[in-house]
């Protein structure tokens, strides 16, 4: 959530700041702010709205000097209106600070400080930081780095932060906490980020700031201590691939569509190096040391969130039918609280695309503290979940920039996949044949979803016809029921029509009441060993005038004269059929939050890392 961006150097500070925040409005916000230091002065420029609304506001007014911060606030602590934007300063204007995240100690912290006569003018918990940094550098009389760790010794929290002293403006200080930060290194210039998006244009070397790390860039150099103690630690450089045509929309009209069209390609990048399908191999090189203990796991618990969660009931499926071990796919945010049952034999799997989902994040912490063996399915190189995990795997999906995940969930879906048939073969619970096969089979994915991509045409027209709708449902059985769940949660995401993904057997159990004459049900029918039942289903929709939209195995005769519309996919095996038929579906959510007039690539109320509980 949020975002994040901070330079120091020789340049002027504001053409990097806006372009950063224009990068990161993918992120999800409401208001946006920049603040500029000349001249031991801090001119700070805010306002509820979007990135360019905030370029109007800074016309013709000082947008000089070479240090400056950054954001792009979503709303936690007071709504969204010009006052509480970030940045804030504190009362008497030595600090100006970006945060993302909760301080949950701030309301105590800031009857503390009113009793000693400060005053707010917000009411975020961000301008209660700021004084409270404030409030040790006046009264200890220390310098800046020194106040900004005390201040955070206090602090009871999560948190992303760049800081500003108007009375060392040669500084710019970073810090973490369950919050993502990056720091961008140049030839002496330094830029901070909340990811590496809006900096990969000026370098591509990356210090990813772990918890309660403090850096401190000048142009002279770096120094990176922790909260605690001012002892240097390692700095370790990672060198960042990520060119800005990955982040750029191109010649499509969203990044979502854009991100949609690209996922023969990123499917194509997670099997390279892995699926050698020539050699009937899946080679998982990011877990190779713990396989031998992956293959032994009595019980594989799976948390996630969102489309990620989605992604893990696939796996589910996969994992139990062709390696036989036990799957529990879990949300992340009701995990981290039930006191769960883990042991030493169990794995822990976690999911996410951003890799600082904060629930997951918690939920492997705890996990980890149980002896659990834990890994990651990440897509951001860096992130906090590579870090904390045992191993892991990339998913090499390159950046997502709307917020409706669509290239992550299939990626995660493969890797999933893979991971699936290497554990079937290595407990010998799937034959050479099958193994083969499969391998083959799974190598044809991105060709074929290249071919449903040329079809979209009739996708679109079948939008045209329901965009209009209010209510929809989407019906799966199997391993295509967590793809009814990932049908729905997109066209609520981006269109705001509500839609709820059900088991198709479920359907007599209560959602059946909901279907009339208007109400579009969406049905996965592809030639499996539910289709017969899936079949029964729909004739209980038509039955009570339901409108029937399909996706069915290319060539199907059958369903075609139940359905209004039919939707083809090519025929594969069926652990593989996840992968195709939720790309119609994304493209109808698409087409339809188009047609609708909504925001398609940033949503309204939604971020794209949600890094807050």
């Amino acid at each position: 959530m949020c975002g994040i961006v901070g330079y120091i150097g020789s340049r002027t500070a504001y053409p990097i700041l806006i372009k950063g925040l224009q990068r990161l409005e993918y992120r999800g916000y409401d208001s946006a702010g920049i603040a500029l230091v000349d001249n031991g002065k801090a001119f700070i420029h805010k306002c509820r709205g979007k990135v360019r609304d905030l370029e109007q506001i800074v016309k013709g007014k000082n947008i000089s000097g070479s240090i400056g911060i950054g954001h792009t606030r979503w709303a936690t602590h007071g709504v969204p209106n010009d006052v509480n934007a970030h940045p804030h300063r504190s009362m008497n204007g030595k600090f100006v600070v970006v945060h993302n995240g909760i301080i949950e100690n701030y309301s105590h912290i800031r009857t503390l400080l009113v009793e000693k006569g400060y005053k707010f003018e917000s009411q975020t918990d961000t301008e209660v930081l700021a004084n409270l940094i404030e409030d040790i550098y006046m009264s200890a009389q220390c310098d800046a780095e020194s106040a900004i760790r005390t201040a955070l010794q206090k602090v009871v929290g999560a948190y992303g932060l760049a800081i500003i002293c108007t009375d060392e403006p040669e500084k710019l200080f970073g810090t973490r906490k369950g919050s993502p930060l990056v720091l961008g290194m140049g030839n002496g210039e330094y830029f901070l980020a909340s990811d590496a998006t809006p900096i990969v244009e000026y370098t591509d070397k990356m210090l990813y700031i772990n918890d309660e790390e403090l850096v401190v860039a000048t142009p002279k150099g770096i120094r990176l201590t922790n909260i605690y103690e001012e002892v240097d630690k390692k700095i370790d450089v990672t060198t960042v691939d990520m060119k800005l045509d990955n982040i750029d929309k191109g010649s499509f009209p969203h990044y979502m569509l854009k991100e949609i069209h690209e996922q023969p390609n990123t499917i194509a990048d997670t099997f390279r190096g892995r699926l050698l399908a020539d050699q009937h191999q899946i080679f998982l090189g990011g877990i190779s040391d713990v396989l031998p203990r992956l293959a032994r796991a009595r019980r594989i618990i799976i948390v996630a969130c969102g489309t990620s969660y989605y992604a893990g009931l696939v796996g589910e499926y996969l994992i139990e039918e062709y390696a036989r071990i036990n799957v529990e796919v879990e949300y992340a945010s009701e995990f981290r609280y039930r006191n769960p049952v883990i042991t030493s034999e169990d794995v822990i799997i976690a999911i996410s695309q951003s890799g600082e989902t904060a629930d997951t994040l918690a939920a492997i912490r705890m996990a980890k503290q149980k002896g659990a063996l834990i890994l990651g399915i990440c897509n951001v190189v860096g992130s906090s979940i590579p870090r904390e995990t045992d191993a892991g795997i990339y998913t090499h999906a390159g950046p997502e920039i709307g917020v409706a995940s669509t290239k992550a969930f299939t990626a995660q879906t493969v890797v999933l996949t893979m991971m699936a048939l290497l554990l079937g073969k290595k407990r010998g619970e799937i034959s050479e044949e099958l193994y083969n096969s499969l391998i083959e089979d799974l190598a044809t994915v991105p060709a074929t979803i290249s071919r449903i991509l040329a079809d979209e045409e009739k996708v679109r027209e079948i939008a045209e016809r329901y965009k209009g709708a209010t209510n929809a449902l989407y019906l799966g059985r199997g391993v295509l029921y967590p793809v009814a769940l990932e049908g729905a949660l997109k066209l609520k995401e981006i269109s705001y029509i509500h839609a709820e993904g059900y088991p198709a057997a479920e359907m007599k159990h209560g959602p059946i009441a909901l279907i009339d004459n208007l109400m579009p049900v969406f049905v996965l029918a592809t030639k499996d060993k539910y289709y017969e039942k899936v079949v029964n289903n729909i004739q209980e929709v038509k039955a009570r005038q339901g409108q029937v939209i399909a996706v069915v195995t290319s060539g199907d005769t059958v369903i075609r004269k139940m359905a209004d519309y039919v939707i083809e996919i090519p025929q594969v095996d069926e652990p593989f059929t996840p992968l195709l038929a939720v790309v119609p579906l994304q493209l109808f959510s698409y087409y339809v939050a188009v047609m609708r007039g909504c925001n398609v690539d940033q949503p309204r109320n939604l971020a794209k890392s949600v890094t807050v509980e």
